[in-house]
């Protein structure tokens, strides 16, 4: 259900649909070969159950935004914990919610978490849980944006304490290929699984799909282009960015997986350009490099990464041609942003020289990613099997061994793109001048624009 800053769903759906999508997975396969199931879910979506695992709210979805005000005392009470983490709480994040919960959630709800009766589950939890037939712990990917504590390997009681959410309101937390259980009678007759099959930790949906594209080794990154556009990657050192627009999850190998998400996207072009042909619309978008004007192309008010301004607007500068003119600005917008998504990265001090895969929607769109890769100045990869549904494979596949050679052997590359011959030059002029326009509305500093624009 969304309404207004709302958004809620019924996890009894989600049981229903994993039983669906499981039984369509295992059709034509023999089913005493699953090894291992782990499960990713949308970072932030949470619910509160009964100690018998039973769902007692609805689930709060990852961009329920009602909890604006928990959100600055979140903030407050955890500043140097948040500092040091290198987060910025946001009211969409799990924990702010799970505050928003205690206090205006239904009064038995209420009183239960307060005689301890309740356990807060992501989505992965859950329908694990359900999968075992008891609560299962969480893993520290889906636990980063309820407060868990990366770096001490605990929930951070002081800060809980000053926000009156008692910690065991708060599951177990273990690292994603941990055991955590196994498939029992009823996951099994709603699943078709095998009874005894070992139920692994997950990861985050964005983590999962890194894994999917074997983003995995330092140096190299992934790009999520789908309604919006993810970057993730890999460094042996967290990032440390004092606007918040990049965070990082730990790595089950070690290190750390640092990423940002923008608000530009796909999403932006069934807005702007409903009922069009893309596939048509992307050979005539080719007849326009560089298009004619300029593109901001967000797909809401308000952007996250490369800056974080909630007050930031679209915009269009320029004459266009024609509306394929427009769609092509917008397309080169989106890319656009995406290279100065990576002169950020490189100017916190990450390491953006391995490999570069694209995955996400866009994807099927091969012009796209030709013009991200003319843009970007750098070969692309494209691997073969992207879904975050595949992520969890190679999790459930490395269990407590390395996630890395997991990912080694069982990811596949379809294609490598390179630029075009002049591409690079093509754009490095509008480049510029898209930058440029950041810079004068606010969105970018100085000498982020001056270091943005090296080599354009």
């Amino acid at each position: 259900m969304r309404a207004g800053e709302r958004h809620e769903q019924d996890p009894a759906q989600w049981w229903a649909v994993l039983g669906r999508a499981c039984r369509q997975a295992l059709r034509g396969v023999d089913a005493e070969r699953v090894t291992g199931v782990a499960i990713c879910g949308t970072s932030g979506t949470f619910l509160l159950a009964g100690r018998d695992g039973r769902a007692r709210t609805a689930a709060l979805m990852y961009d329920d935004a009602r909890a604006a005000v928990e959100a600055e005392e979140v903030a407050a009470a955890g500043a140097d914990l948040w500092a040091a983490l290198g987060h910025r709480m946001q009211p969409s994040w799990a924990l702010p919610k799970l505050l928003w919960t205690l206090r205006h959630g239904a009064a038995e709800v209420r009183a239960a978490a307060g005689r301890g009766e309740l356990t807060l589950q992501h989505c992965a939890d859950h329908l694990a849980g359900r999968l075992t037939g008891a609560p299962v712990a969480t893993d520290w990917s889906h636990a980063l944006k309820t407060g868990y504590d990366l770096d001490g390997g605990a929930w951070p009681a002081a800060v809980l304490e000053k926000l009156a959410i008692p910690v065991e309101v708060l599951p177990d937390v273990v690292r994603p290929g941990t055991a955590i259980g196994r498939v029992g009678e009823a996951g099994a007759a709603h699943t078709g699984l095998p009874v005894g099959v070992p139920v692994r930790a997950g990861m985050t949906d964005g983590c999962a799909a890194q894994v999917a594209a074997g983003a995995l080794q330092p140096g190299s990154w992934n790009s999520v282009l789908g309604t919006t556009l993810v970057l993730k990657g890999v460094s042996t050192e967290r990032l440390a960015d004092p606007h918040g627009a990049v965070y990082s999850h730990r790595h089950p190998d070690g290190g750390w997986l640092p990423g940002g998400a923008s608000n530009v996207g796909a999403g932006v072009l069934k807005l702007r350009f409903p009922g069009v042909d893309p596939a048509v619309m992307d050979v005539e978008a080719a007849r326009y490099e560089p298009s004619g004007g300029l593109a901001y192309p967000l797909v809401r008010r308000g952007e996250r990464f490369p800056f974080v301004d909630p007050s930031a607007e679209p915009f269009e500068l320029g004459a266009f041609a024609s509306e394929v003119d427009r769609y092509a600005a917008t397309l080169q917008g989106v890319a656009f942003v995406e290279r100065l998504c990576y002169q950020y990265l490189k100017r916190l001090g990450a390491m953006v020289d391995g490999s570069l895969s694209l995955t996400g929607g866009a994807t099927r769109s091969k012009y796209w990613c030709q013009l991200r890769a003319d843009v970007l100045g750098r070969d692309v990869v494209l691997p073969a099997a992207a879904e975050p549904a595949f992520g969890m494979a190679v999790v459930a596949a490395a269990g407590d061994g390395s996630v890395g050679a997991a990912a080694a052997r069982m990811v596949r590359i379809a294609e490598v793109v390179s630029p075009r011959p002049g591409g690079p030059e093509r754009f490095a002029e509008p480049y510029a001048r898209f930058v440029d326009a950041l810079a004068e509305r606010g969105y970018l500093d100085g000498a982020l624009a001056a270091y943005a624009k090296e080599g354009s």
